[in-house]
């Protein structure tokens, strides 16, 4: 057994963005400012959309965003059951509802042939959340938002760079939420971001993101700031701050160098795995541009003599560091005892989940790392199949 132990995952952090750190902290200005200006105007030129707000986290980005298409009390909004525990809880903070959704089996994004049976005349947007880096079935998706009227809210915390069709995830849906947190693709520590073509919309997410204070209110500090603000609404504390959009300055410079590490990885991941029957790779849908920022692999587990979590549990043992992504919501005991849903609700997403194990993947990891990866899969498999 090798004695070091392999992490699930490390950020990708060098001189260019510790000396940008240091250079904040020295300016004596920590806070909001006109780096995170910066950030946001850069992110929008990367992305191509009109407008980005930044903010502390990919969560404040979610709920800014559907307060800003008007979700209210008694609304209802799809949501996957397969996703992290935010792209539902920002429903809840406006006593709405967040209706539950499966997915489909192959990519693990939401089933648009599910999504129609859930709309009621309380619906108010979807949250496509693109799983692991892959875009959902966009198409499908705005042309039901259409023809019900709905707004569409997409969270792509996994999707930063990832393209649909030739377009931009960021540029696609009403208003698109990325997060920087330290596992992402490109990191702040912590960090979100809101981008949208609606002038509208980004100016109420700048506004509720500071307290619902007039904008700008934060130049109040500096030479040629007034001391006189506003509240014009009730709002949040979720500005990002100089200290960490001087990180997201430096790493969104890389993000393509980046990404192509990680595409890397998931080849030979791909090729590693290629003649074992008892791992399903990742299922990539034509026309689309896969961020990489999980490789999920699928057990036949009808193959193997062991379930997923002693697999798990004996990747442990070898010192690698794996993850599951995700347990879905409807699995969870809140999401079953506040609207009572069953594992056999969402048959597709209960039975992935028995499934599926990620596999690191990041810029710094070497062939030998990801071949080591690739070797202990599959002794572990000669092992157990049946």
């Amino acid at each position: 057994m090798a004695t070091s132990f392999l992490p699930f995952h490390v950020p990708d952090i060098d001189e260019d963005e510790i000396q940008a750190a240091v250079e904040i902290l020295r300016s004596g200005w920590l806070t909001t400012g006109a780096k995170v200006g910066q950030f946001e105007a850069d992110f929008a030129s990367y992305v191509g959309c009109q407008h980005a707000v930044a903010v502390n986290s990919g969560t404040a980005a979610l709920h800014l965003a559907l307060d800003a298409v008007g979700v209210r009390e008694g609304d209802e909004v799809l949501v996957p059951t397969m996703t992290f525990a935010a792209s539902a809880e920002v429903v809840l903070y406006f006593k709405a509802k967040p209706v539950l959704v499966d997915c489909r089996g192959d990519t693990m994004n939401i089933d648009p042939d599910q999504i129609e049976k859930a709309i009621t005349d309380k619906t108010k947007a979807i949250m496509p959340v693109h799983i692991g880096g892959q875009p959902c079935d966009m198409d499908r998706i705005l042309e039901i938002a259409r023809v019900y009227h709905l707004k569409v809210i997409e969270d792509a915390a996994h999707a930063l760079p990832a393209c649909y069709r030739g377009s931009m995830v960021g540029t696609i849906g009403d208003i698109t939420c990325f997060s920087f947190y330290a596992t992402k693709t490109i990191t702040t520590g912590e960090g979100g971001m809101a981008t949208t073509e609606h002038p509208e919309w980004a100016e109420r997410m700048r506004i509720m993101s500071l307290h619902g204070i007039s904008r700008d209110a934060w130049k109040r500090y500096t030479a040629e700031g007034s001391w006189y603000y506003e509240i014009l609404y009730p709002g949040y504390k979720y500005n990002l701050t100089d200290v960490a959009a001087a990180l997201g300055i430096q790493q969104l410079k890389k993000c393509d160098r980046f990404w192509e590490q990680r595409q890397r990885c998931a080849a030979w991941y791909n090729a590693g795995f290629n003649d074992v029957p008892e791992v399903d790779v990742p299922y990539v849908a034509p026309g689309v541009q896969h961020a990489w920022h999980l490789y999920v692999i699928q057990l036949n587990l009808e193959r193997l003599r062991i379930n997923r979590n002693r697999f798990f549990e004996l990747l442990r043992q070898e010192n690698i560091g794996t993850s599951v992504h995700f347990i879905p919501l409807h699995l969870h005991p809140y999401y079953r005892d506040a609207f009572g849903y069953r594992p056999a609700d969402f048959p597709t997403a209960s039975a992935v989940f028995e499934r599926i194990i990620s596999l690191p993947i990041y810029p710094k990891l070497t062939a030998a790392d990801v071949q080591r990866v690739i070797d202990t899969v599959r002794a572990l498999v000669k092992q157990h199949r049946r």
